[in-house]
Order: structure tokens, then C-alpha cells, then sequence
């Protein structure tokens, strides 16, 4: 199989790779930081580089492009452990182009694909852990459109957003509606995470709100598996970029007269630690090819790639720490940040002991048996 990317895919990652390179040094993320953990006007440079129309078609304004695209963005998005939250645009552009009626498309993709609205997915409940069909939020048909009834946590820049995501039940059945977050009955209380970024927690009571789709829970399980396709990519790209840091200081630090990359048994540690993030690049690979694949194929992809970008973001990020010592955790330097956010995109969109359920929940009768 060919895995070469395309001219038009390595011009993208060029692109991208130059602005995070140029346009968001580590001192720009750790203002951001200070500053609430989300930048409108980093947001902004996104879309100007066409990345939050990636998965809008090109009738609604966007860039038409699939996974492949998504993965070598996201990449290179890990790279600069970049806090505006693009794997929620890319969400909400699959979902709206793959879901909503015509009517909402065209109010909202354009808006998207411009970054003049960040839409962002908000469905954890406190009940629901990782299980996706566990859902409280309630919505009622009134004169005019829904109006909806939910508690939501841990919503990334939900209190930046413009409009919301939110699966809730209809008539006893998962649908999923638009909510703006400007909308009489919507409240959000914003915090830092501790990987430097924002999130909220929601409170919606009769908000006024659109439906996308009866189909709720396919179409929320086919978001979340957007994320999740996205996130691994992200994690690449972290995992990339804090290996060559570490190289980098093994290489400069010295400790008995001689830099500590000539001692053997950390040569095989490091040896170790670019197994796992080859490991890692190669599932991040089948999460790309697999996402527009039918349901139940998708969903076990995205369980596989998810566990092993757990189990390998959990080793790289320790073994990194470890190598630099009690440099690495400091927080004037860059790899202790590259750390928070392996850590926290481990427990993102399904953690990995969550994945390994759902791995083997997914194995046939015959799985393993050979005739």
C-alpha cells in the first residue's frame, strides 16, 4: 500500500507547519494561556489558512477535503501544542454537512468555514462517562423549532463558542440539535484545563434550539469518531515534536564530560520511545482511512487507533519527562507542556482502558482462531 501523501497534501502541511513555526512560538501559547486558554485571533488565522473549512464542501465555502487532509493538519497542529480548538470545527463541519438539512447548512457551513462562528459539540454528562447512548438532556417540540433542557460538562471553549452541539432525547430517542450559545436560557461557566486550553460547563434551560437530525446517536457516534480520527493525529504530532526536544537535550546535556545520548542505556530507552510513537504514527494512519468507512467498521477502527495512541501517549510523554530529569517539569520549559497535553488528550473522546472495552466488545466469535 502507498502511504506517499500527495503534492497538494505536503503543500497543506507545508503551509501549516510554516504558520505554527512563524505565528505561534511557545511564548505566543503561554500569553494565550495566561490569558484564558483561547485566542480569537489565533482562531482567526486558522481560517484564514482555510483550515476550519476543511470539512465543509466546497457549495458551502469550504475546502471539500477528507481525512487524509484532517490528519496532516492535525499533525502539524500537535506540533506547536496549538489551543483553538480545530478538531471541534472539524467536528461540526462533518456533522452539518453529513446530517443537517439543507436549510441549516446553509446558515451555518459558510459561517464555519470562515471561522466567523466557532461551533463546538457539547455532550458529556455527568452520568455518561464515555458511553454515548447514556444521555439526560431533554427537548420539546414548540411552535416554532425545540427548545432544550441540559446540563453538559467539560464543553471545549463552550463559553467562546458561538453555537453548540448538544445531543438530547426526543420523544425517549437521542436527536441532536443546534444551540447558540447567545440564546435566552444558556449559561456557561468557563475554566482553564490543565493541558493550558479553556472548556465550560454548560447549563441549558428551554433554550430555543434547531434540530440537525433525528438520527442523534449515529450522528453523534460518527462525531465523536471524527474527534477521535483527529485527536490521534494531534497526538502525532505532539508525540513527534517532544521525541526531537528530548533528542535534542540528550544530545547537549553532559553529565561525566560526555553528552548523556552516548549512554547506552538510554540510547535504548530512547530506541524504545520512537517504537511506540512509529506505533502511534501507524494507527493514526488507519484512524485517516478508516473514517468514511461504514459504521460498525469505523467505530472498532477508531477504538484501535484510540487504545494504542493512549498506550503509546502515556509511554513517550513519561519516558521524555524522565529523560530530561527535573528539567522536564518545569514549567518555563516547553516539554512539561507537551506532556499536559499528551495527558489530557489520553482521556479525550474515550480514555484508553474505555477503548479496550470497546475493542473487545467489538471482537467476533472467531476473533483469534485461526483454521
Amino acid at each position: 500500500m502507498n502511504f506517499d501523501f500527495s503534492d497538494d497534501q505536503e503543500q497543506l502541511r507545508d503551509a501549516v507547519r510554516k504558520w505554527v513555526d512563524k505565528g505561534y512560538s511557545f511564548a505566543r501559547r503561554r500569553n494565550i494561556d495566561k490569558s484564558g486558554g483561547f485566542s480569537r485571533e489565533a482562531y482567526g488565522e486558522l481560517a484564514e489558512l482555510g483550515l476550519c473549512g476543511l470539512y465543509v464542501p466546497d457549495a458551502d465555502g469550504g475546502l471539500g477535503m477528507g481525512p487524509v487532509e484532517g490528519m496532516v493538519v492535525m499533525e502539524e497542529l500537535g506540533r506547536g501544542i496549538v489551543l483553538e480548538p480545530l478538531v471541534q470545527t472539524l467536528i461540526a463541519g462533518g456533522v452539518l454537512a453529513g446530517y443537517a438539512p439543507a436549510a441549516v447548512k446553509a446558515a451555518w457551513l459558510p459561517k464555519i468555514a470562515s471561522g466567523e462562528a466557532l461551533v463546538v459539540l457539547a455532550y458529556q454528562e455527568r452520568a455518561g462517562r464515555y458511553k454515548l447512548d447514556i444521555c439526560e438532556a431533554k427537548s420539546t417540540e414548540a411552535l416554532v423549532g425545540y427548545t432544550l433542557s441540559a446540563t453538559k460538562s467539560i464543553v471545549s471553549a463552550g463559553d467562546m463558542s458561538d453555537t453548540l452541539i448538544v445531543p438530547a432525547k426526543l420523544d425517549g430517542k437521542i436527536a441532536l440539535f443546534l444551540v447558540e450559545r447567545s440564546a435566552t436560557g444558556v449559561t456557561a461557566r468557563g475554566y482553564g484545563t490543565q493541558d493550558g486550553g479553556r472548556a465550560a460547563e454548560l447549563t441549558l434551560k428551554n433554550a430555543p434550539a434547531s434540530l440537525i437530525t433525528l438520527d442523534g446517536l449515529n450522528a453523534l457516534e460518527h462525531a465523536i469518531d471524527i474527534g477521535i480520527a483527529a485527536t490521534c493525529s494531534e497526538a502525532v504530532g505532539v508525540m513527534d515534536k517532544m521525541v526531537a526536544i528530548t533528542v535534542e537535550y540528550m544530545n547537549t546535556r553532559k553529565q561525566f564530560g560526555v553528552a548523556i545520548a552516548s549512554f547506552q542505556s538510554l540510547r535504548h530507552r530512547m530506541a524504545d520511545v520512537k517504537m511506540q510513537l512509529e506505533l502511534a504514527r501507524s494507527m493514526s494512519y488507519y484512524a485517516a482511512l478508516k473514517l468514511n468507512t461504514p459504521a460498525p467498521e469505523r467505530r472498532a477502527a477508531m477504538a484501535r487507533a484510540k487504545y494504542q495512541l493512549g498506550n503509546s501517549m502515556r509511554f513517550v510523554g513519561q519516558q521524555c519527562i524522565q529523560l530530561h530529569g527535573g528539567n522536564g517539569v518545569t514549567d518555563e520549559y516547553a516539554v512539561s507542556h507537551y506532556f499536559k497535553r499528551l495527558t489530557q488528550m489520553e482521556m479525550t473522546f474515550g480514555d484508553t482502558l474505555h477503548h479496550l472495552g470497546e475493542v473487545s466488545d467489538r471482537m467476533q466469535d472467531s476473533a483469534g482462531v485461526f483454521a
